[in-house]
């Protein structure tokens, strides 16, 4: 007779159990949507348990806080990269997809949204606080030509944000391809870039 199967659960280090946490509250994030990113859902996910999650999060919202700061860490350091190489080139495209992106299929509008909705409204303070000492440390780094680079900034991230949560029924609702969208954003910047 043999004795019954244990699974015996790796133990982790706090700051390990909490990266666990929200890569898996990413995940879920991009997979479901904002709505599944609760702490029943990403304890199961993980292998832990709900207390544990709430130990290092203390709440469902504040789950997603962290989660939404991470990526605002993650959005602004990979948009810096590509603000650096577009002055380089003169061709904003890559920093127009980038910023996009992050609102868009990586889901950060989404979140900050739902989070917003349902009463957390510092819910974009993490990524407005990223992208306001990116614009501080861009402009340190060199002088911007043309428009305002907090004008810009402001533009694109209004642009992507919106185009994140209506851009797909407003295109279809106006006739336009998904993508007009990026090509304003992408126009808008390369004017700013003429003007002197």
């Amino acid at each position: 007779m043999t004795a019954p199967a244990t699974t015996t659960r790796r133990r982790l280090s706090p700051e390990a159990s909490r990266d666990a946490a929200l890569d898996a509250a990413r995940t879920l994030l991009v997979e479901v949507g904002p709505q599944a990113v609760t702490l029943k859902a990403v304890a199961a996910r993980v292998g832990r348990t709900h207390a544990n999650l709430l130990h290092h999060f203390g709440s469902a919202a504040g789950l997603q806080k962290a989660l939404i700061a991470r990526m605002a860490g993650g959005i602004v350091a990979t948009i810096r990269a590509a603000v650096l190489r577009s002055r380089e080139a003169q061709d904003p495209a890559e920093v127009v997809d980038l910023t996009f992106d992050a609102f868009g299929k990586n889901g950060a509008g989404a979140l900050a949204s739902w989070m917003i909705l349902n009463g957390n409204e510092d819910a974009l303070d993490p990524i407005l606080t990223a992208i306001h000492d990116l614009v501080d440390d861009l402009t340190r780094d060199a002088p911007h030509e043309g428009a305002p680079i907090h004008d810009e900034t402001l533009q694109l991230v209004l642009m992507a944000l919106g185009d994140a949560l209506l851009g797909a029924p407003m295109a279809r609702a106006l006739g336009l391809p998904r993508g007009r969208a990026r090509d304003l954003a992408r126009a808008m910047l390369l004017a700013d870039r003429g003007k002197t």
